[in-house]
C-alpha cells in the first residue's frame, strides 16, 4: 500500500465518492449533493487543505482530508483533519490507522503540536481515535424540539 497526494483523475474520483463518505461519516444524517460537496471541500483546498489517499496498484481504497482549523477562542492554529474514508470493500485491513498516522506525521513536519477532528457519536472511527490517543475535547449536544 501506498499512501500519497492524489492526481487529478484520482481528485476526481475521491469527489465523486464523497457524498456516501458524509453519508456515512454523519451515520445517514447528511444526504449531500456532488454540487455540496464541492461548497464543502473546494473553500478547504483553496485554504492549503490536501488529500492523501491510499492505494495499491490503481485501487483507490480510501483517503484522509488534512487542513488547519483556528480555535474560536484562544485564535491557536492547529491541525485539522477533515475527513477519513475507506472504500467498503477495503475496511479492516487498518488502512485508516495508517492514513491517520501518516496525516498525524505530515502535521508533526509542519510544526503544528496540536490535532483535532469531529466525529459523530456512535461513529465507529471513534475507537480508533481514541486508541491513537484523541480525547473528547468539546461535546457538541441537540435536542429535537
Amino acid at each position: 500500500m501506498e499512501i500519497r497526494k492524489p492526481n487529478d483523475s484520482e481528485y476526481k474520483k475521491i469527489l465523486s465518492l464523497a457524498p456516501q463518505a458524509l453519508f456515512d461519516g454523519t451515520l445517514g444524517e447528511a444526504n449531500p449533493s456532488d454540487e455540496k460537496v464541492k461548497q464543502l471541500v473546494e473553500p478547504l483546498l483553496k485554504k492549503g487543505s490536501y488529500y492523501l489517499i491510499a492505494t495499491e496498484g490503481n485501487n483507490l481504497m480510501g483517503w484522509i482530508l488534512i487542513g488547519t482549523s483556528k480555535d474560536q477562542f484562544t485564535e491557536k492554529i492547529c491541525g485539522f483533519i477533515y475527513e477519513l474514508y475507506v472504500l467498503d470493500e477495503f475496511r479492516g485491513n487498518g488502512i485508516s490507522k495508517q492514513l491517520m498516522e501518516t496525516g498525524i506525521d505530515h502535521f508533526k513536519q509542519d510544526g503544528y503540536s496540536e490535532v483535532r477532528l469531529s466525529v459523530y457519536a456512535g461513529n465507529q472511527a471513534n475507537k480508533l481515535y481514541e486508541k491513537l490517543g484523541f480525547k473528547n475535547r468539546t461535546i457538541t449536544m441537540s435536542m429535537t424540539i
